[in-house]
């Protein structure tokens, strides 16, 4: 009995042990779960959205840039840049716009035009696809995260083939930018020796094709842009050629490039990026040589009229050069250029603007529900309820931000209401054509321009995301209820 007395108890004694230690080994694992758990949370907090990321990297490569110009050696007088003016510059190329409050060529050193060319490059081409580029020079492993960024950068449709395109994009570049600085050269060189020639046609080949807008001519006059140029047909052609090529958008490289001058092969998104281009274009030229007949180009011959009124057509879509004084175009034509720069170029392109596939949805929208049809339809193809409200708010939000920052401008100066509201749309759609006021914008003014153009560049939908949590849903759906409209 005895025995069996302490065998039970033995056996208690073990039971009680092997509780415990489940306990201990339960515990530990809870609190191990928790603290994944923890991490996690932590990860998911800190994540950056693809939206963010975007806006925060422009807002840095701004940053830096600004700091570089306000040094002493960026300045051909070698002496400080204030910082409103270089942050004011550096925003400006940075979002490939144009407005300037100092004059380009006599301002900054060529130390500082160099910056100017950089930040416009990186600018133009999206600071993601220049990072990629990098990592692929230094043979790094491009992950999952990097190309969908990559995708969301040049507006992509899906992430397969991505890095091909971005080959596409590079060598794309390399070709047009050479090309154009290899025959901008052929007038420069003769003009402004070798080395000047050489330099000259490498920037404004690049400012060009990057719709840029900066140009190095203030030798010839400050803030003259390509007057100097209205009658030359080689660099009237170049130039468009370029600013045309850089707007069309990558995935249009793609699409053309796969299947040739084939029209009817092509997807929907490049037959209305060729459509409504083509469409701006001549429409524009037409209207310019109208309107400024007896105007800006009455005192010269047909050539040059015909010259002018294409450049100041394709230079508005979002270039920001100009061959005739902006401030001394009629009403009318003024109007039509804002017109022209408020819808900008195309999707995944150097250019800004609302771009021509949104206004191009809008109006198929528009028309599609008069003519009482099911959705959108163009092409024998039905664009997806999705994009058609996503067109409405791109162009919500741009015509938003450009008339509350005229109104806060308006607010607090005495500048003109047409002169205001053609800086803001031009800002907004990262054109750069000005009437002369930019230069007379008071600190709050030169503020709100250098925010309308970092939204501008970076886009009106991600600008307005980076603001807020894109991901937080609403829980329930309220009742519906009928509005009367029109």
């Amino acid at each position: 009995m005895i025995n069996k007395e302490k065998k039970l108890m033995n056996i208690e004694k073990t039971e009680k042990n092997i509780d415990k230690n489940n306990t201990s080994v339960v515990g530990i694992n809870e609190k191990k779960t928790a603290r994944q758990k923890k991490q996690k949370d932590l990860i998911r907090t800190r994540h950056i959205s693809q939206t963010h990321f975007i806006a925060i990297g422009f807002l840095l490569m701004i940053l830096l840039g600004g700091f570089l110009l306000m040094l002493p050696i960026s300045s051909r007088d070698r002496t400080w840049t204030d910082p409103l003016s270089a942050l004011f510059t550096a925003t400006s190329t940075s979002c490939v716009t144009g407005l300037a409050v100092v004059d380009t060529y006599s301002h900054w050193s060529l130390f500082g035009q160099v910056v100017l060319l950089i930040l416009i490059q990186i600018g133009g081409l999206g600071f993601i696809t220049i990072g990629v580029g990098f990592s692929m020079v230094f043979r790094r492993h491009i992950g999952l995260r990097q190309r969908d960024l990559l995708k969301e950068s040049v507006n992509a449709f899906e992430i397969g083939g991505i890095i091909k395109l971005w080959k596409n994009i590079f060598y794309g570049t390399l070709i047009f930018e050479g090309l154009g600085a290899i025959i901008l050269a052929f007038r420069f060189i003769p003009e402004y020796g070798i080395l000047r020639g050489i330099w000259y046609s490498i920037f404004h080949s690049i400012s060009a094709f990057c719709n840029a807008g900066f140009d190095l001519f203030g030798q010839k006059g400050k803030y003259s842009s390509f007057s100097y140029y209205v009658s030359d047909p080689l660099v009237n052609i170049v130039l468009c050629l370029l600013i045309i090529i850089g707007g069309l958008g990558f995935v249009v490289w793609k699409d053309i490039v796969a299947n040739g001058f084939h029209f009817k092969k092509y997807s929907l998104h490049t037959k209305l990026v060729i459509v409504i281009n083509t469409f701006l274009i001549i429409g524009g030229a037409v209207m310019l040589f109208i309107s400024e007949y007896g105007n800006t180009i009455a005192g010269f011959d047909m050539k040059t009229k015909i010259l002018a009124s294409v450049f100041g057509s394709v230079t508005t879509r979002t270039a920001g050069f100009n061959t005739v004084d902006t401030a001394a175009l009629t009403p009318g034509s003024k109007l039509i250029t804002m017109i022209l720069m408020f819808i900008g170029g195309s999707p995944g392109s150097t250019a800004g603007g609302i771009k021509t596939t949104t206004i191009a949805v809008i109006l198929i929208s528009v028309l599609s529900n008069l003519k009482n049809q099911s959705g959108a339809n163009v092409f024998k193809r039905r664009v997806s309820d999705d994009v058609v409200s996503k067109a409405y708010q791109v162009f919500m939000l741009n015509l938003t931000l450009a008339l509350f920052a005229m109104a806060m401008i308006l607010l607090t100066s005495s500048l003109k209401f047409d002169d205001v509201l053609f800086e803001v749309i031009s800002a907004v759609s990262t054109v750069g054509m000005t009437t002369g006021i930019t230069r007379d914008l008071n600190t709050f003014g030169r503020i709100m321009i250098m925010l309308l153009m970092y939204a501008g560049r970076i886009g009106s939908m991600t600008f307005a995301l980076s603001l807020i949590n894109p991901n937080k849903k609403q829980p329930v759906a309220f009742p519906v209820e009928k509005i009367t409209i029109g």
